[in-house]
């Protein structure tokens, strides 16, 4: 099992911070939804270990 990283890891947070919110610019609040929805799916898929979606969850749940 892999372990779930809660570690700062994204070489530049700011820059994809900017990406991110520059892919809901326009969006209305339903669509902006479904793009976090599909970002999501398509994120815990390239991760695929269960145990460390579960991990993630639990995780976001006590944020």
């Amino acid at each position: 099992m892999t372990q779930l990283n809660l570690d700062p890891n994204i070489p530049d947070p700011d820059g994809f911070y900017d990406e991110l919110l520059d892919a809901h610019q326009g969006l209305t609040k339903e669509a902006s939804d479904a793009l976090n929805a599909r970002l999501i799916l398509v994120l815990a898929n390239h991760i695929g270990d269960r145990d460390v979606l579960r991990a993630a969850l639990a995780a976001a749940k006590r944020s």
